[in-house]
């Protein structure tokens, strides 16, 4: 983590790196950015993202199996307004399930 980046959001996902690849454009608003093999990077100088996302260990559900992540937003020059919005936006575009 760079000293001026703020770890905004962490959390467990099921979801596929694939799944996540293809809903992340709108959750971001297509803004353009570079995906590594565990991170994907953002923005500027003056204010960046990056999101860390890390495999986990199947949820097993009885014969149902579910890939899961471990998913890391991290930000550097958003104020509380602004990583907020960005927040809402990504929850919106990654909310399963009906709410």
């Amino acid at each position: 983590m760079a000293d001026d980046e703020v770890l905004a959001l962490a959390q467990d996902m099921t979801i596929t790196r694939g799944e996540f690849l293809r809903s992340l454009p709108a959750a971001v608003e297509h803004a353009p950015y570079d995906v590594g093999e565990r991170e994907i990077r953002a923005g500027d100088p003056a204010r960046r993202w990056r999101i860390v996302l890390t495999p986990l260990p199947d949820l097993s559900l009885g014969l149902v199996r579910l890939a899961r992540h471990r998913v890391e937003i991290f930000l550097a020059g958003y104020d509380t307004a602004a990583t907020r919005r960005f927040l809402e936006r990504f929850e919106l575009y990654f909310r399963r399930g009906g709410g």
